[in-house]
């Protein structure tokens, strides 16, 4: 006779099929009797370890990273607690391919490798179905939520419902890296069909077979979700996921104060960012505040960049205006000025005046010529502003040529040289090609993963300025604290905490070794937390807040089971 269990709690299959449960062949026997398990495993009891060895073997037995990122989302449907503990045993080795740059290709294949449903697909058509859809999806209470509409995914662009690789992954990454419990998070994706030609006519594409909606009908069905998450949950976090241009800054001006909320493309990028500048300009031997800047790519990661930056050297003592007459953003007709038409709101106030640049245009060979509205090339710019940064956000690969590079040896003694971009495809220029035409003296990060380059008999470790280092540990201190709202000033203080642990010796990396990111997470989490308290958005105490994130880390081992 089996003994009795909890009313309501998962038995046999079930219990086996619940990803947040199953322990697989780790079950005990009198477990397996306690819940019906018995003829559904195999004899032996294997503890986590010897699980681990066997994950160990058919990783690395998958020949190509795509089939490896097939592997663990299969064994993450299965079992989150196992794939949570090798990933986080083997952070160095599994980032790279639960998320950048592998994610986007498993983006782009998303309706071709499907294998179990994971997360909740809100689709406009069934908008009035929302809150029956948060009752099936969140089965617990939700934390933290990650939502996209896929239409901007990494510099991939449209990928319709494939875009909900990207939820998935940025929250796989709360809980490896920054100790959130899986069982509180929940991908989201909005789909509101999609412009991409080749998904519409592709017979196994899973989304709404449709035309993206745009104006007042998005804007009310955006609204609507966010009214209905906040009902559901009024404490729960929520990161806007690689929205396009048009949306992205629109949608976190219009919520960030009504639901705590960030856009990590625009803010996460920036912080990651600043924290990267802030160390390699310490290994330049200058200031932030001394720095002239040049930001490829004027959306919403370049501009968000600039406004960070802005802010920390405004902090440093430049006044405002003096901190924006520092920036030169290049978009893809040129250097943004004043005399532009086509300006967007996030972009006028980082457009130069025309009086103090009309007169590069053309300047030295570079192309766009001059006149009183001729296109100022990037080449243009670094000629004529001499910047000692240059900042790639554009997704236009290579588009940091030998001359471009060139130029900014000539103008910069250690040029800061960050192609961000990615896949790696996408990056504006590889860390070998920058390093090799500025004879080894740039300072270099990227934003995809790259070997180390020797050069000159010298090893130059590639930090990737991953949004890893920023976004974990950011809602790990959000939470922690209880705050309302995610502010600048948040951003600001866990992008210093960062570049404090960066090494020592600058040729080992700007950032610390990305496996010791979850010692990093807690780090942010707390300098976070501590400037919730600064700004008055929490009533905790230094040692509560110390003990809040202590008690609310989730580390990757089995759940106790009930005993009745």
């Amino acid at each position: 006779m089996s003994p009795p269990r909890p009313v309501g709690f998962p038995r046999g299959r079930a219990l086996l099929g619940d990803a947040l449960l199953n322990r697989g062949t780790a079950f005990t026997h009198e477990e397996r009797t306690r819940f019906g398990l018995h003829g559904l495993l195999p004899e032996a009891v294997e503890t986590m370890e010897t699980q681990l060895g066997r994950i160990r073997r058919k990783f690395d037995y998958e020949p190509e990273p795509l089939q490896q990122h097939i592997f663990l989302r299969a064994l993450q449907d299965s079992n989150e607690t196992l794939f949570d503990r090798f990933a986080a045993d083997n952070i160095a080795e599994v980032l790279p391919i639960v998320y950048t740059p592998t994610v986007g290709e498993a983006c782009r294949e998303f309706s071709h490798i499907y294998r179990r449903p994971h997360g909740m697909f809100v689709s406009y058509p069934e908008r009035d179905r929302m809150s029956e859809m948060f009752d099936n999806a969140a089965t617990h209470e939700v934390e933290v939520v990650v939502v996209t509409d896929g239409e901007r995914i990494l510099g991939l662009g449209d990928q319709g419902v494939g875009g909900m690789g990207i939820p998935i992954g940025k929250l796989s990454l709360y809980t490896i890296c920054g100790g959130i419990d899986p069982a509180a998070t929940l991908p989201v994706m909005l789909d509101v069909g999609t412009d991409n030609p080749e998904l519409l006519d592709d017979p196994l594409y899973m989304g709404w077979r449709h035309e993206r909606i745009r104006g007042a009908e998005y804007d009310a069905f955006v609204d609507q979700f966010v009214e209905t998450l906040r009902s559901r949950f009024p404490r729960v976090l929520l990161q806007w996921e690689d929205f396009a241009q048009g949306h992205a800054a629109p949608l976190l001006a219009r919520y960030r104060d009504r639901i705590c909320s960030f856009n990590d493309d625009i803010q996460g990028t920036a912080a990651v960012t600043l924290a990267a500048l802030l160390a390699a300009v310490d290994a330049t031997g200058g200031r932030l505040s001394d720095q002239t800047v040049c930001i490829v790519g004027a959306g919403s990661a370049g501009t968000g960049i600039a406004e960070q930056i802005i802010r920390a050297m405004v902090a440093e003592g430049l006044t405002e205006g003096e901190a924006r007459s520092r920036f030169h953003l290049v978009d893809r007709h040129g250097l943004l000025h004043d005399r532009m038409a086509d300006l967007i709101d996030i972009q006028r106030p980082l457009a130069q005046p025309w009086e103090k640049v009309r007169g590069w245009a053309g300047s030295r060979g570079g192309s766009g010529g001059p006149g009183d509205h001729g296109e100022i090339s990037l080449l243009d710019t670094i000629r004529g502003a001499r910047p000692g940064i240059l900042i790639g956000v554009s997704g236009q690969g290579g588009i940091f040529t030998e001359e471009v590079v060139t130029a900014m040896g000539e103008v910069a003694r250690r040029p800061i040289v960050f192609p961000l971009s990615n896949p790696t495809s996408r990056a504006e220029a590889t860390p070998a090609d920058v390093l090799s035409w500025t004879s080894g003296r740039a300072v270099v990060a990227t934003g995809s993963p790259f070997a180390p380059v020797d050069i000159g008999g010298r090893r130059h470790v590639i930090t990737q300025s991953n949004n890893v280092y920023v976004f974990p540990g950011l809602g790990a201190g959000v939470l922690a604290a209880g705050a309302p709202r995610v502010t600048d000033g948040m951003l600001i203080a866990a992008a210093r905490r960062l570049a404090d642990l960066a090494p020592e010796n600058h040729s080992e990396g700007l950032l610390p070794p990305i496996d010791r990111v979850r010692d990093v997470s807690r780090e942010v989490a707390r300098a976070v937390a501590l400037q919730a308290a600064e700004e008055g958005l929490t009533d905790l105490t230094p040692d509560e807040l110390d003990a809040s994130i202590a008690r609310r880390w989730w580390e990757p081992a089995y759940r106790d089971l009930p005993r009745v």
